[in-house]
């Protein structure tokens, strides 16, 4: 079953390459959607696709890469768009 999900990750997740991170694990999986910096210095991520796939980018994005400090991580479901035809990094 399709589903989408909002994650915002709080932490150090800028400028150490998270949100590639991201885009690297999200493209394996298949799923499709965005990441982007936010101004408070938080990264938004929107993913949509199987369930399954979704839980596991859960799990990837909770760890994050190397230089990461995750130290909270918001996940929001949200209805499936069907809008999006593959995974991108999105600038401010």
């Amino acid at each position: 079953m399709k589903r989408a999900a909002r994650f915002i990750v709080q932490g150090t997740v800028q400028g150490i390459f998270f949100r590639r991170f991201v885009k690297e694990h999200a493209d394996k999986l298949g799923l499709v959607g965005f990441v982007r910096n936010l101004t408070g210095g938080d990264v938004e991520i929107l993913a949509e696709g199987e369930i399954e796939k979704i839980e596991r980018l859960s799990k990837f994005v909770k760890k994050g890469p190397e230089h990461a400090q995750i130290r909270h991580v918001q996940i929001e479901e949200k209805k499936f768009s069907d809008q999006f035809k593959d995974f991108q990094i999105l600038r401010f």
